[in-house]
């Protein structure tokens, strides 16, 4: 069995002149990333492996994930391939992820991540927040044969609003 945990980056600002690449996360971003990585690392196994992308918001997302977790730092790929908005890199990315590895938490960005989450699961998501997390399960063994899984659970921060 394989296991993909899809995380889009929390809410970034859009008041700097710096280049998309660049944006950092908005203060509502670093409190929503912080909420839901402490509840994310006690409800489910921790990934083995996580393909980050390089963009600044991605980044500091990342981190609340990888701290929550506890994961080591050779557990954490940045990778600029993730800095994909139409899914074929990341998707190309899982076809090929080391077979010694079963968990894999990925941190992007969409139109890439709502659209992976609806080909590779069995739950319809219009559109994954920011900050949204997505658990899909696979019945394959190997990552190439990767298709259409079970969406077992997604956690979106809404649901830690007051």
């Amino acid at each position: 069995m394989k296991t993909l945990y899809f995380l889009r980056h929390a809410k970034s600002s859009w008041a700097t002149d710096q280049p998309d690449h660049l944006r950092p996360l908005k203060e509502r971003g670093r409190l929503d990333a912080r909420i839901l990585s402490r509840y994310v690392a006690t409800q489910y196994k921790a990934p083995e492996l996580v393909l980050n992308s390089d963009a600044t918001r991605a980044i500091q997302t990342g981190v609340f994930f990888h701290d929550a977790f506890g994961l080591k730092q050779e557990q954490i790929k940045m990778m600029h391939q993730m800095y994909d908005f139409s899914g074929e890199q990341v998707l190309y990315l899982i076809k090929n992820l080391p077979e010694n590895v079963s968990r894999v938490l990925l941190v992007g960005h969409n139109h890439a991540f709502t659209a992976l989450v609806n080909m590779l699961g069995d739950l319809k998501i219009d559109n994954l927040p920011t900050c949204g997390f997505v658990h899909i399960d696979f019945t394959c063994n190997q990552w190439k044969d990767v298709r259409r899984g079970h969406t077992k659970n997604k956690v979106f921060p809404i649901e830690f609003k007051p």
